[in-house]
Formats: C-alpha cells, sequence, structure tokens
C-alpha cells in the first residue's frame, strides 16, 4: 500500500488510467453499428441489450460478430495502454475502468450490455494463459450443454483461480471483482437457468 505521500503524486495518473479506459469501454458499438447499418436502436428489440447476442436478433450475423470484436477489443486497448503508461497497477486500473465503461456507459444513461466479450478482451491482453483457458471451457460449456450464458459464467468463475495458478495474484483479485459484477448482469439468465427457462444455442 502507497504511503500517503506517494498516493498523492500518483492518484492523478491513476484517475486519468481509468477515465480513460472507462471512455474505451463506454463506446456502445453495439448501438453505433446498427444503427450505421440502418436498422434502428438495437435496444428496442429483442431483450434490448447492447451486446452481440441481442445485435444477431437483427438478422445480421455480421453485425453481431463485429460487435462482439469491438467490444473485446476495446477492452484489449485500455488494458494496452495502461501497461504502456504504468505496468501492473495501471494494467488492473484499466481492466476495471473499461469494464465499469460497458456495463455503465455515460452515453447510454449508465445502461449498458453485460460486459462478456469485454472481460475476455481485458483478459486475453492482461494474460493470455487466462484467457485462452477461459476460451477453452467457455467452448466446452456451450458445446456440451448448450447454454452460452452458462458457459460465461463458468468461465469467468474459474478465471480468478486460473489467474492465481499464473502467480497473477494482484490480477486474480481484480478478476474476482469483475466476475462478480458480471454475474450480477446476468442475474436475469440464471434465474431461466435455474428454472430451466433459459435459450439454448442454436434454438430459437
Amino acid at each position: 500500500m502507497p504511503d500517503p505521500i506517494s498516493w498523492a503524486a500518483v492518484w492523478p495518473y491513476f484517475a486519468a488510467m481509468f477515465l480513460v479506459a472507462y471512455l474505451l469501454g463506454s463506446i456502445p458499438f453495439g448501438v453505433l453499428l446498427t444503427r450505421f447499418a440502418g436498422l434502428g436502436d438495437v435496444r428496442n428489440i429483442g431483450s434490448g441489450n447492447i451486446g452481440a447476442t441481442n445485435v444477431l436478433r437483427t438478422g445480421r450475423k455480421d453485425l453481431a460478430a463485429a460487435t462482439l470484436l469491438c467490444d473485446a477489443l476495446k477492452g484489449a486497448a485500455a488494458v494496452i495502454i495502461g501497461a504502456r503508461w504504468g505496468g501492473p497497477d495501471f494494467v488492473v486500473t484499466a481492466a476495471l475502468g473499461a469494464f465499469l465503461g460497458h456495463l455503465f456507459p455515460v452515453w447510454l444513461g449508465f445502461k449498458g450490455g453485460k460486459g462478456v466479450a469485454t472481460y475476455v478482451g481485458c483478459l486475453m491482453a492482461a494474460a493470455w494463459p487466462a484467457g485462452l483457458a477461459f476460451a477453452a471451457i467457455w467452448l466446452g460449456v456451450a458445446f456440451t450443454l448448450r447454454y452460452s450464458s452458462l458457459a460465461a459464467l463458468l468461465a469467468s468463475l474459474a478465471t480468478p483461480f486460473v489467474l492465481a495458478a499464473l502467480d497473477r495474484y494482484q490480477l486474480a483479485e481484480a478478476f474476482a471483482l469483475l466476475t462478480l459484477l458480471l454475474w450480477l448482469k446476468h442475474h436475469a439468465n440464471i434465474r431461466r437457468l435455474i428454472r430451466g427457462e433459459e435459450s439454448r444455442i442454436g434454438k430459437k
């Protein structure tokens, strides 16, 4: 823990890093891409979410893929900037800022997406082996049980433990917080999973 004098000297840099990451994370690519494509506001269809899954409900797989990629890249970009700017502490700050920006974007009245793509983007940039582990778990669960939401929930739950196994304890603590937020944003999916009402991959 920094002493009071050193913290007083560096906190503006952390605040600036958080703000830059937050603004990157808050770019609502799902909303922008669907509007530019002439499809209106994606928040008015399906679940009202701004993420790739809801963009897919427009019938445009290309836009859904682009949304997924851009949401991941904005998280990765924030973390890379943090790493270049100030090292591991700034990586944590950047990941938290970008993730919160996606969940609570200032441009949309703080009503954003569920954060899976941005979570993965941050994770890949911060510790790519853990990112690959996330992808492997997601694919295994998704192909076995056919639930995209459950795959993301279980992969995120494993992430802090994977990071700890890689001796990335600071990141493990940070992603434990991000995982908690991700689970909270998936509360409706969790209720549907418990009731057996969650839609499966490949089924309408």
